[in-house]
C-alpha cells in the first residue's frame, strides 16, 4: 500500500510507494503519458464507484468518489491521495468499511476492476473529515500495489478567483463523472461522462451561494461525482485565448432538485415529489476548505525524505 506519491506538473504516472517503518527513498519518476495529460483522461482515471460493503440487515448503497493530490507544503512535488465524496455517501453506508472499485492496468494495457475494502469507521466513529457547512467528506487513502493514478493538484478545485478569470457563467458547459444506478462505461469499471449546463446564478461569492444547480438528470450513484469544466479558445479578460485549454473542477454533484406538486381529490389531498432533472452541486472551494482541514501531508508518517 502507498500514501502518497510524487507529483510533477498537472499529471504524472504516479511512482509506486511502499509503506515501512523507514520512509523510503524517492524514486525516479517516469515522463508522464502523453494519454493522460488530457483533463477529461485524468478525472476519468481517477473517479471511482464507492459502494457499502455487506452488512446483515442493511439496505446497500452506492455513490462516486475521486481521489485528488494534496501538496506536501515544504516538498510541493510530493503529495498523499485525499478521496472526495459527498458527505451523506458515507453517512448512508453502515458499518466501517466500503468497497472501493478501482482498476489496474495489465501490462499488455488491459484495465481490469479491483475491488478493494477501504476503512471509513472506527469502532463506529467516522474517519473522513466532512465539511461543517457543505456536503463534502475528505480522507486521505492508500492505493494497492498495481493501482497508478495520473492525478491533478488541489490547485485544480475551482475557487471565486479561478471562477472570475474565467468569467465562468449561466449556460457554461460542464462535465460529470458518474454511476447512475451503478451503471459503468465499461466493464473494467469507468464511470460514465455526461454533458450539461449551468442551470443557475450568481456563482459567486462562493461562501454565501454554496451550490449551484446544474442541468443534469441526478440518478443513485451520482452522489459525490465530479463536476468540471474543459473549454479550449474561451474569451475571458477581453480576449480570445485561441489554442488555449483550460480545465478544473467546479464542484461535487450533493443531490437531485425536485419540485413539490400538490393533489387533491374529494377526500383526500397529497404532494408529490416531481424530479426536475437539476442538480444541485457544491461548489469545489468546499472541497478545497474541506483538504485543508484534514492534517498537514508533512504530519503524517512516511514522509519522503
Amino acid at each position: 500500500m502507498r500514501n502518497y506519491f510524487l507529483l510533477v506538473g498537472l499529471a504524472v504516472s504516479l511512482p509506486q510507494l511502499s509503506l515501512s517503518q523507514t520512509p523510503p527513498q524517492p524514486p525516479q519518476v517516469p515522463s508522464p503519458k502523453p494519454d493522460v495529460t488530457e483533463f477529461n483522461t485524468i478525472l476519468m482515471e481517477a473517479t471511482f464507484e464507492i459502494q457499502s460493503a455487506p452488512v446483515p440487515g442493511q439496505p446497500s448503497s452506492l455513490g462516486t468518489a475521486f481521489i485528488i493530490g494534496r501538496p506536501f507544503i515544504k516538498q510541493p512535488n510530493w503529495s498523499r491521495y485525499v478521496l472526495v465524496t459527498a458527505a451523506h455517501v458515507l453517512d448512508g453506508m453502515a458499518g466501517n468499511a466500503a468497497i472501493l472499485n478501482l482498476r489496474k492496468q495489465t501490462q499488455q494495457g488491459v484495465w481490469q476492476k479491483l475491488p478493494v475494502p477501504l476503512q471509513i469507521r472506527n469502532n463506529g466513529q467516522p474517519l473522513w473529515l466532512k465539511h461543517p457547512n457543505a456536503d463534502v467528506a475528505v480522507m486521505y487513502v492508500s492505493l494497492p500495489d498495481g493501482v497508478s493514478i495520473p492525478l491533478m493538484s488541489t490547485a485544480m478545485l475551482a475557487d471565486d478567483e479561478m471562477l472570475k478569470k474565467f468569467q465562468v457563467h449561466p449556460g457554461d458547459t460542464l462535465v460529470c463523472l458518474g454511476y447512475p444506478f451503478g451503471i459503468e462505461s465499461s466493464q473494467s469499471g469507468f464511470p460514465v461522462l455526461r454533458s450539461e449546463k449551468i442551470a443557475s446564478f450568481p456563482l459567486t461569492p462562493t461562501a454565501e451561494i454554496k451550490t449551484f444547480l446544474f442541468d443534469f438528470a441526478v440518478f443513485e450513484g451520482n452522489s459525490g461525482g465530479p463536476v468540471y469544466m474543459v473549454d479550449r479558445d474561451r474569451e475571458y479578460e477581453r480576449a480570445v485565448h485561441m489554442g488555449e485549454t483550460i480545465g478544473f473542477v467546479a464542484g461535487l454533484v450533493s443531490a437531485e432538485t425536485t419540485g413539490n406538486e400538490q393533489l387533491y381529490g374529494k377526500y383526500s389531498a397529497e404532494i408529490r415529489r416531481i424530479p426536475l432533472n437539476l442538480a444541485t452541486v457544491v461548489h469545489a472551494s468546499f472541497i478545497k476548505e474541506a483538504i485543508n482541514m484534514l492534517p498537514s501531508p508533512g504530519d503524517l508518517p512516511q514522509t519522503p525524505k
